[in-house]
């Protein structure tokens, strides 16, 4: 996600690369960033050395780790942040939330505008159908992603049980195997396919008698998340402290 994000900073006009994080180790550490990410030479040095970086806002993309000590950086440096990071515990979230009270940071698990319009889809389709229709989440992505259910599935997950008046993860059914006996009134359904290399695919069902309704959206490259990350940059910029969404970008 780095590399595409930073081919839409050097493609844009109002917007400059001042720093490029990289882990200790990384073999390409003082290579220029644009080189790296196949855009030209931009001046940046990929860097382990996080006390020389500065800017206005913070990008982390990172395994939740990571994104936590990078969200810790940005609250030091009085720097902005975007994090879209996913596979946070609760324990993760609850310390990057905190830091909300010192720097504006849009903390989201997928900042394609689709996907965000998405959101709001669902929402209104499980308002509507109601408890009528059985409702299942099915989630694709590539073989190398670490966390499942994605981030994305899991928020649409929680805004389906809120909308329903059910809890998640306690009103969601994540496995079925065996003699499961007939489908629990009032669960979500949430499963997962890993293969190739899906950028990622998120489909709600809403199963009811003798029809169902389908709301998918399907990534076909990381641009369009980098895109909404760029939004996000120029966004929250020069917002007060506080934790937002992709939701609060988009004005949705």
């Amino acid at each position: 996600m780095g590399g595409r994000i930073i081919h839409q900073i050097a493609a844009s006009d109002d917007l400059a690369l001042s720093g490029a994080l990289e882990r200790e180790g990384f073999e390409e550490l003082g290579k220029d960033a644009g080189s790296h990410a196949g855009c030209g030479e931009m001046g940046v040095a990929l860097t382990s050395d996080s006390s020389a970086l500065s800017g206005d806002v913070l990008v982390s993309f990172a395994i939740p780790e990571a994104s936590v000590a990078h969200a810790r950086l940005a609250a030091g440096k009085g720097m902005a942040a975007v994090v879209g990071t996913t596979g946070f515990s609760d324990v993760q979230r609850e310390e990057i939330s905190g830091l909300g009270d010192r720097i504006a940071c849009v903390l989201a698990p997928n900042m394609s505008v689709g996907v965000n319009v998405s959101f709001r889809l669902i929402e209104e389709a499980a308002r509507l159908l109601g408890d009528a229709y059985d409702i299942e989440v099915i989630e694709t992505h590539h073989n190398q992603k670490i966390d499942a259910p994605s981030g994305t599935a899991v928020r649409m997950g929680e805004i389906l049980c809120n909308v329903t008046g059910k809890k998640y993860p306690e009103d969601a059914v994540f496995h079925r195997e065996g003699h499961t006996g007939v489908r629990p009134e009032g669960v979500i359904g949430m499963q997962t396919l890993r293969g190739g290399d899906v950028p990622g695919e998120h489909t709600v069902y809403y199963f009811g008698m003798g029809e169902r309704v389908e709301i998918t959206h399907r990534a076909g490259s990381r641009d369009n998340f980098a895109a909404g990350a760029v939004r996000a940059i120029r966004w929250v910029a020069d917002k007060s402290p506080g934790i937002y969404g992709m939701d609060d970008v988009l004005g949705l």
